[in-house]
């Protein structure tokens, strides 16, 4: 599959910084002992690295891969668009903007909503899309390839059958009420 990511719009500027289309070989880790080497890491890259949180993938990266490169290709037929392009708006309509933390006063504690740093966005809406399409592929006949583009797709167009927009609507409208 030919993906071309010169043509790849990010609207979200502060996400830009974070995601990195370059084409080129995996990383093997050599960002994990770098502060914000992660953000120097394929975007298709790190979406096949949290495929592989699900228990079937856990450490088979070659498998996680392939359903991650056949669900780029389901989406760039259902949507007749490059998928680099709808993973991208995905990421950004997935992303939520504040998620709640507890801050302790003497022995009680207060939900606090704050802000989040855009490289946990991108992490967290990474995680939200994989866990998403795991979730839906699970008891059902679809595979998981089929799951992951409905799961992006679905994202993209801030649909709220997607599992990922659901659940940030949730983080979100629960920071809202600790504000």
């Amino acid at each position: 599959m030919d993906i071309d990511v010169n043509e790849v719009i990010i609207k979200d500027q502060g996400l830009a910084r974070y995601i990195n289309l370059e084409t080129k070989v995996e990383s093997l880790g050599r960002h994990s002992s770098k502060i914000f080497g992660k953000s120097k890491v394929n975007l298709i890259e790190r979406l096949t690295n949290d495929m592989m949180r699900s228990a079937k993938f856990t450490g088979k990266k070659t498998k996680a891969k392939a359903v991650v490169i056949k669900a780029l290709e389901e989406v760039q037929k259902k949507t007749k668009r490059n998928p680099a392009q709808v993973l991208v708006e995905a990421l950004e309509m997935a992303a939520p903007r504040e998620e709640i933390t507890t801050l302790k006063y003497g022995g009680m504690s207060v939900p606090r909503s704050v802000d989040i740093a855009p490289q946990r966005r991108l992490d967290i809406a990474l995680r939200l899309i994989s866990k998403g399409a795991c979730r839906t592929t699970f008891k059902n006949k679809k595979p998981i390839w089929e799951c992951l583009a409905d799961e992006i797709i679905n994202a993209s167009k801030d649909d709220m059958s997607s599992w990922a927009i659901s659940k940030k609507e949730e983080l979100e409208r629960i920071a809202r009420s600790a504000r």
